[in-house]
C-alpha cells in the first residue's frame, strides 16, 4: 500500500510526464521543440522512445544504454544523465532498485548545478535516488535525497509531487510532526484540485492518528475514499482502503474484513501486486480459518511471482548491460586487428630494406660487440639491483605510508577513537616494515574475516561531508579468493582510497564487487573532480597497475575533469 501512495503521483507523474515524455512536456512549456535541443544525431535514443511507447522496457533500456554511449563520445553530458534517468526510472518500475540505485548515482556527474538547463535533471535524478531508497526501505537516506530535488527543482508542481515523496519518507521514519507540516502547507493551496485534497486529507489524518491512536481518522479518511470513488481515482481508493482497513484492524475486526475484501478488489483492478500482497497480509490474518487457508495460498503464489519478476528483471538488464558492453569491446578489437594488419605490411615492407643494411652495418657492429656486451651486462645489474630498491619502496608505501595514512584519517575523522585497535594496527604496520627491513614475506595469520577487513577498511575514510557506499562484500565470496590476491586487492583498495582522500575531493564513493562464477569485477566511481592523464600514471596508481597486472587482471581508468573518476578492476578467480 505504500508504494501506491507514491505511484498515484509519482509513477503517474514520472512515467506519463517525467518518464521519457516529461523532458518534452518541459521543453514544450517554454515553446521550444525537443529535437533542436538535442543537436547530436542518435538513432539509438530515438529508438529507446519508439519502445518506451510501445511498452518493451527491457528494449527501451538496451538502447538507452547505446545511446548514452553515442553521448559520452561527443561530450553531451546533459544526454549523457538524461539516458541514466530514464534507465534508472525503467529499473525502478521493474523492481530492480538497487540496480536504479546505481544507475541514478551515475547520472550525477553529468550535471551541473551551475547551469540552468541541468537543474530540471538534477532534481529529477535525486527524485529518482530518493524512490529506490524510499523502495530499499532506507528512509534516511530517501528524505536527503528528496530534499536535494525540492532544492534544485523550479517548476511548482514538481516540487509538490516531491514534497509529498518527501513526507510519506518522513511518515515512514516516524517523524510525524514534521510531517504533517508539510502535509498542512501542501492542503491549504489544493481544494480546486479535488484528487490532490483527496489524497493530502488522508494522509494528514493517517498521521494525525499515528500520533494519537485515539484519534477519529475515520471521518476524514471516509470522505477522502468518497472523493477518490467520485473522481474514479482508483489508485487513491486502494491507498485509502488500505488505511481504513488498519485503522479498524485492532477495534473492528469484522469491519477491517470488509475494507480489506475490497481493498483487495481494487488492487488486483489497478494490476498492483504489491498492493495486493498487503491486502492479502490482512485477509489472512483478520478471515475465518477456512478463508484465510484460501487467502494464504494466493498469498504464496503471488509472493513468489513477484519475487521471480523482480529477479528476472534484475538478471535482464545485466545482461543487457553486458552485450551493450562486449559489443563496444567487438569493435575496438576489430579496430585494433586492422591497425595490426595494416602495422605488419608495413614492418615487412621495412625489413625487406632494412635486410640489406643489416648485412653491411653487422661487420662493423661485430667490432664493438663485445664492448657493448659488457655494458649491457653491467646495465643489467644496475637494472636489478633498481628493481630491487623499486620492490622494497613500493612495500614501505604500500604497508607503513597508505597504512599511516588511513590510521591519520581515522584520527582525524572519528570521535570515538579505538584506541586498542590503532595501536595494534601500528603494531603490525611494524611489525610489517621490520619483514621488509629483512626482506621477508612471511604471511600473518587473519585476525578477521576478509569481508570485515575490506569493509573496515572503505568506511574508515567515511567523514561528514563523505559517503561511501559498497555492494556485494560477500563473506562468502570471498572464500574463492587465495590469500595472496586478497592482500593485493586490499593495497589496491587502500590505494584508490588513499588517492581519493589526497586528490579527489569526493562527496560519494561508491565500490561494488560483482562475482562471476571465474571472474571479479570491483567498480569504483566517485562524485570528485577527475583526474589528469599525468595523475593517472602516478607512481601510487602505477604501483596499483601492476598489482592488478600481476594477478593476470586488468584496471581501466574513465576520468573527465571536474567530473569525477571511474575505474574497473577486473581479474579471474583461480
Amino acid at each position: 500500500m505504500k508504494k501506491s501512495i507514491l505511484s498515484k503521483k509519482i509513477a503517474t507523474f514520472l512515467k506519463r510526464f517525467s518518464l521519457y515524455l516529461y523532458i518534452i512536456l518541459f521543453i514544450s512549456c517554454r515553446q521550444e521543440p525537443f529535437q533542436k535541443e538535442m543537436p547530436i544525431d542518435n538513432t539509438a535514443y530515438d529508438k529507446a522512445f519508439e519502445y518506451v511507447d510501445s511498452g518493451k522496457p527491457d528494449s527501451a533500456f538496451y538502447f538507452f544504454d547505446a545511446a548514452k554511449q553515442v553521448f559520452l563520445e561527443k561530450g553531451d553530458s546533459l544526454s549523457v544523465a538524461k539516458c541514466l534517468i530514464n534507465m534508472s526510472i525503467t529499473q525502478q518500475e521493474q523492481g530492480d532498485y538497487y540496480g536504479a540505485q546505481e544507475t541514478a548515482l551515475q547520472a550525477v556527474p553529468f550535471l551541473n548545478a551551475r547551469k540552468a538547463e541541468h537543474l530540471t535533471f538534477l532534481s529529477m535524478n535525486f527524485n529518482a535516488l530518493g524512490l529506490a531508497s524510499y523502495y530499499l526501505k532506507d528512509y534516511s537516506r530517501s528524505i536527503l535525497f528528496y530534499e536535494q530535488a525540492i532544492h534544485y527543482s523550479g517548476d511548482p508542481q514538481n516540487t509538490l509531487v516531491y514534497r509529498n515523496n518527501l513526507a510519506v519518507s518522513l511518515l515512514d521514519s516516524k517523524k510525524y510532526r514534521e510531517a504533517q507540516k508539510i502535509y498542512t502547507n501542501i492542503i491549504n493551496g489544493i481544494h480546486k484540485n479535488p484528487a490532490e485534497y483527496a489524497r493530502v486529507l488522508a494522509n494528514l489524518a493517517r498521521i494525525k492518528w499515528k500520533q494519537d491512536p485515539t484519534y477519529l481518522a475515520i471521518h476524514e479518511f471516509l470522505i477522502s475514499l468518497k472523493i477518490r470513488e467520485k473522481e474514479k481515482d482508483f489508485w487513491g481508493q486502494n491507498a485509502s482502503l488500505g488505511y481504513i482497513t488498519d485503522y479498524y484492524e485492532n477495534h473492528k475486526p469484522d469491519s477491517a474484513l470488509i475494507f480489506a475484501k475490497r481493498w483487495y478488489h481494487v488492487a488486483k483492478k489497478i494490476a498492483s501486486p504489491n498492493d495486493q500482497i498487503f491486502a492479502l497480509k490482512k485477509l489472512i490474518k483478520l478471515s475465518p480459518n477456512d478463508s484465510s487457508k484460501y487467502y494464504f495460498e494466493i498469498y504464496n503464489t503471488l509472493n513468489d511471482s513477484i519475487q521471480e519478476a523482480r529477479l528476472a528483471a534484475k538478471n535482464q538488464f545485466t545482461m543487457i548491460r553486458y552485450e551493450v558492453e562486449k559489443n563496444k569491446a567487438d569493435n575496438l578489437s576489430l579496430q585494433k586487428d586492422n591497425a595490426e594488419k595494416a602495422y605488419n605490411i608495413s614492418r615487412q615492407r621495412m625489413w625487406t630494406a632494412g635486410i640489406s643494411i643489416f648485412s653491411v652495418a653487422v661487420i662493423i657492429a661485430g667490432i664493438f660487440w663485445y664492448k657493448r656486451r659488457k655494458e649491457r651486462l653491467q646495465l643489467e645489474a644496475q637494472n636489478r639491483i633498481k628493481a630491487n630498491q623499486l620492490n622494497i619502496s613500493r612495500k614501505i608505501h604500500d604497508v607503513v605510508a597508505n597504512g599511516l595514512y588511513r590510521v591519520m584519517t581515522e584520527i582525524e575523522n572519528r570521535e570515538d577513537i579505538d584506541r586498542d585497535g590503532i595501536l595494534d594496527r601500528l603494531e603490525m604496520m611494524y611489525e610489517k616494515s621490520r619483514d621488509i627491513s629483512y626482506e621477508t614475506e612471511e604471511t600473518k595469520p587473519e585476525q578477521q574475516d576478509y569481508h570485515t577487513q575490506i569493509a573496515e577498511l572503505l568506511k574508515s575514510f567515511v567523514t561528514e561531508n563523505r559517503k561511501v557506499i559498497i555492494a556485494g562484500n560477500d563473506a562468502e565470496q570471498w572464500g574463492r579468493i587465495h590469500a595472496d590476491a586478497k592482500e593485493q586487492i586490499h593495497h589496491v583498495l587502500q590505494e584508490l582510497m588513499v588517492n581519493m582522500r589526497k586528490h579527489s575531493q569526493a562527496t560519494n564513493v561508491v565500490i561494488r564487487f560483482d562475482w562471476d562464477a571465474d571472474a571479479l569485477r570491483i567498480f569504483y566511481s566517485d562524485n570528485g573532480i577527475g583526474m589528469s592523464d599525468s595523475q593517472v600514471k602516478g607512481n601510487g596508481l602505477t604501483s596499483t597497475g601492476n598489482r592488478i597486472f600481476n594477478l593476470n587482471g586488468k584496471i581501466t581508468f574513465v576520468t573527465q575533469a571536474e567530473k569525477g573518476l571511474k575505474i574497473e578492476i577486473s581479474m579471474p578467480i583461480l
